[in-house]
């Protein structure tokens, strides 16, 4: 169906596709942005917590405080402006995929999937030449524009939103969500006050048709939108299955809107060029072809080529640890499993002093904030990082050599809630990296 040779892959498309994901991610990011200042996120997230939860790597990344946090989102905002009316894209596109990821990096606790996609689109867009036409920068500088792209550049992107979809249905075949419509059973009546279809939320079937359904639709999606027999009625879909999302499940933000926009990008580069016309009826125009040489376009296909590489090893490194993927969630980020579960988790925090014997009960409210202590409570990596920033704090308040022990319970996907972790481990010792934490306590062969 989808013929991937290197001649076809090169082959001249008006640039069109490009031009209106330019426009419409710029749009939805400025929109994004202005809701997150709105809110008071800015301050909620990067400015009133005492400590922040960093990616492994990125421990030198910190919030810049109130002014400097609100700049930096004003920064973001400005680029997305730039973006979004092509001027001085380049640079535009720079600052925003560095600024927005810095944001990201700060606290792992805001982690969210589409946050994770928009700074993959972010680093993409700095090599699409998206501004050669429809832009200001074209304005300025006529001898930019191009009408023309080779297919590869609009073909990234497609490839890029198939695998968020692929993987995210991947993700869904596993028998909580199959064979017992675990967590919809325990979501959906949560809306019954919805009228007309409230009731019927409490019904088993309903809850097994959005499982199944959800499951289907992001395996099989990008491939109906690459197909132009389907296209039409597959984008009726995206639009009918996002829209219901965002209806049903408030809470996941803006991510339904942002993949209703990108998935625009499957249609036909002569569709966009026409819904471009219609802006600009009567503009004609010479086709002028963007060319590269021979040794750039060499790079661009290693380039992409180690770039998808990774976008696929990614989400499959979960194999390389334990089964329980939900249970320690070694291996969960970055891989596209976009409400899976339902999972809730409590912590206590002791403080032991080895020479004299003393021990402090930890108020993790003096550290952390509700929507922090919630994560932490789930998730291996962050108790591990807690635990070593109470053993240096301790440290600083005069013991010598603090050991850290937690007991945590969790509940998975509507069982009863079991310990999580080895409570007689000294967290302070242990070391965070990649491996499996054999201090976390298997979740029961007969509640994987």
């Amino acid at each position: 169906m989808i013929n991937l040779s290197a001649d076809r892959l090169k082959r001249p498309v008006p640039i069109a596709p490009l031009v209106t994901f330019r426009v419409l991610f710029g749009i939805m990011m400025l929109v994004g942005t202005i809701r997150f200042w709105l809110n008071g996120w800015i301050v909620q997230q990067f400015v009133a917590p005492k400590f922040y939860f960093s990616y492994m790597g990125f421990e030198w990344v910190k919030p810049l405080g109130y002014t400097g946090m609100h700049l930096l989102f004003a920064l973001i905002a400005l680029a997305t402006v730039f973006i979004t009316i092509g001027f001085f894209y380049r640079v535009a596109t720079v600052v925003f995929f560095l600024a927005f990821t810095y944001v990201e990096l700060i606290d792992i606790t805001n982690y969210l999937n589409h946050y994770y996609f928009i700074c993959l689109v972010g680093f993409m867009l700095i090599w699409l030449p998206a501004h050669r036409s429809w832009s200001v920068d074209v304005k300025i500088w006529p001898q930019l524009k191009r009408t023309e792209v080779p297919l590869w550049m609009v073909g990234v992107l497609r490839l890029q939103v198939a695998i968020v979809y692929f993987f995210a249905g991947l993700a869904k075949l596993n028998p909580d969500w199959l064979l017992n419509a675990i967590p919809m059973k325990i979501w959906l009546p949560a809306k019954s006050h919805l009228p007309l279809i409230g009731q019927l939320m409490y019904t088993t079937w309903i809850a097994y048709l959005f499982s199944w359904f959800g499951a289907v639709y992001d395996l099989f999606i990008a491939f109906f939108l690459i197909n132009k027999k389907t296209r039409p009625y597959a984008y009726v879909f995206v639009l009918g299955f996002h829209i219901a999302t965002a209806i049903f499940f408030p809470g996941i933000g803006l991510f339904p809107y942002v993949m209703m926009v990108v998935s625009t990008i499957f249609f036909s580069s002569d569709a966009h060029r026409k819904l471009l016309g219609y802006f600009n009826k009567g503009a004609k125009s010479n086709p002028q072809p963007l060319r590269c040489p021979q040794k750039i376009q060499q790079a661009f296909a290693v380039g992409i080529g180690v770039y998808f590489a990774i976008q696929i090893i990614v989400p499959l490194r979960f194999i390389a640890y334990p089964s329980g993927l939900f249970w320690h969630e070694e291996g969960f980020r970055f891989s596209w499993r976009v409400m899976l579960m339902e999972k809730s988790g409590n912590s206590f925090f002791t403080v032991k002093e080895p020479s004299t014997g003393k021990e402090y009960e930890v108020n993790n409210s003096e550290f952390l904030t509700p929507l922090q202590e919630k994560m932490m409570s789930t998730q291996p990596d962050m108790i591990l990082r807690y635990a070593h920033f109470l053993a240096t704090t301790y440290e600083k308040r005069g013991l010598k050599h603090p050991a850290v022990y937690a007991q945590c319970f969790v509940a998975l996907n509507g069982r009863r809630s079991r310990p999580f972790i080895n409570s007689a481990t000294n967290l302070a010792v242990q070391q965070l990296g990649w491996q499996h934490y054999k201090w976390v306590l298997p979740l029961p062969t007969n509640e994987n």
